[in-house]
């Protein structure tokens, strides 16, 4: 395997000790490399700026104990040593970490708050999309809430939605919507077929197709310290295109 290539990206780094790392990862870049991108993923920038980091995940994931993708922003946890990553694995698989999200979606869910439990495994259709399942793959919760409902002249329904997941699979909060008959604002792996508007709000319309990709922010991350055994949590606010595209749906007439 080739070394890894440390990369000088900006990083916005939400709190650091001796142990961990939290990132508020933006939008559009990639976790850790695979294939096609090697040199410049959130992996190469940590180790251009950290001289020691976690090796449980292997060379080519210094630290990294968990995924966001590509286009999903927010908080991830980065351990800089075994003894930490070990810890924070361990929480993971036994899913008592706490990850809130907020995304926008395509119309409303009813009930207005509920929890979405299915299997989800690979795609025969399409090997790197992921696809609910009534008996194998691996089980999948998500808990949701609607926060918001805009149903505004000329934009199609819409609502700010959070998720709380309980487990974390590939793709689990886009393939859950697709479950449920809709998707994700943006998201252009997983949207329903055949979405077609008469009519929109031009620039609501560009304000979203300046945005790449889906309208999804790991808002929230809250587990045991593995130094202290405390609880801590952090959190983060909306990153500036997803504010723009909530204040500018607020601000339309009904």
């Amino acid at each position: 395997l080739e070394k890894l290539k440390p990369a000088k990206l900006k990083l916005d780094i939400v709190y650091e000790d001796r142990d961990i790392i939290i990132v508020n990862k933006q939008k559009g870049l990639v976790v850790h490399p695979g294939s096609g991108n090697h040199n410049n993923t959130l992996a190469n920038a940590l180790i251009h700026k950290y001289k020691k980091l976690s090796s449980l995940n292997g060379n080519s994931r210094p630290g990294i104990v968990h995924r966001i993708d590509k286009d999903t922003s927010g908080l991830l946890v980065i351990a800089k040593n075994n003894f930490t990553h070990a810890d924070l694995g361990r929480q993971f698989s036994e899913h008592t970490i706490k990850r809130k999200y907020i995304a926008l979606i395509w119309g409303v869910l009813r009930p207005l708050e509920g929890t979405i439990e299915t299997f989800i495994t690979r795609s025969k259709r399409n090997r790197q999309l992921m696809t609910t399942d009534e008996f194998k793959g691996k089980k999948a919760i998500t808990k949701y809430s609607i926060k918001k409902v805009f149903d505004k002249k000329n934009v199609p329904k819409i609502s700010l939605v959070e998720f709380e997941l309980k487990t974390g699979r590939t793709h689990q909060i886009r393939v859950h919507m697709i479950y449920k008959g809709t998707s994700l604002l943006g998201d252009q792996k997983y949207r329903k077929k055949n979405m077609k508007f008469k009519k929109i709000d031009k620039t609501f319309e560009e304000i979203l197709n300046s945005f790449k990709g889906q309208v999804l922010h790991a808002t929230t991350l809250g587990f045991c310290h593995p130094r202290n055994l405390k609880k801590v949590e952090y959190k983060t606010k909306l990153p500036i295109k997803f504010k723009k595209l909530v204040d500018y749906l607020e601000n339309l007439e009904n």
